[in-house]
């Protein structure tokens, strides 16, 4: 099984996984769909319920069966380092994201949050088939903390770019770690921020 090289510990390094770890996508898709949630509902019952589905589709069924894949000893970490071992997590990554998009859709969810899990659902069809097809191991932590922050502009304006710090902590994190090259981080964010920039609020 192939496995990852740990880069030796330093100072640069713990930071950067402590940050890779605390902004990991799972809790970046979760925060933001509940952002959305907030903003977009009419009362917070509808917001709470919404962005919990959204949040499940999204972040909580993707990370856990990817944990469950760690523990069987089919991944070899929960961020799924090994560009090898990508295919199946992205692809139910995207499965998963799409029918919550379906049962928002159903439940009659604000339209702005079912705009950006189609929007999130758009990305990783464009990260599964260069992961697969290209055999290029693209960030997904670069993609959505990029995403994020675009998405936080698209809805609250440039007062949001404050968060623009956290993503690029994210993306220099990863390479700190060598989990990714500077063109794998770089390609991560540009189809993050593309997909919110463009395809999110056109939704809407």
């Amino acid at each position: 099984m192939p496995t990852t090289v740990e880069p030796a510990a330093t100072p640069a390094t713990r930071l950067a996984k402590l940050v890779t770890d605390v902004l990991s996508p799972a809790v970046l898709v979760a925060t933001l769909t509940l952002i959305v949630a907030w903003h977009s509902a009419t009362n917070t019952a509808q917001a709470l319920a919404v962005g919990l589905v959204a949040a499940a589709a999204g972040s909580f069924i993707p990370i856990t069966y990817i944990l469950r894949g760690v523990r069987h000893g089919r991944w070899t970490d929960h961020h799924v380092g090994v560009r090898e071992q990508r295919k199946l997590p992205i692809l139910i990554c995207v499965l998963s994201t799409a029918a919550g998009a379906v049962v928002l859709a159903t439940i009659g969810a604000p339209q702005q949050l079912i705009a950006l899990v189609i929007a999130m659902v758009a990305a990783l069809l464009v990260a599964w088939p260069v992961t697969l097809l290209l055999r290029w191991k693209i960030s997904i932590h670069a993609l959505v903390a990029a995403g994020t922050t675009t998405a936080l502009t698209v809805i609250y304006g440039p007062l949001a770019l404050v968060t623009a710090p956290i993503a690029a902590a994210v993306c220099w994190s990863r390479v700190v770690l060598r989990d990714h090259t500077l063109g794998h981080v770089v390609a991560g964010a540009a189809v993050g921020t593309a997909a919110m920039a463009l395809l999110f609020p056109a939704l809407f």
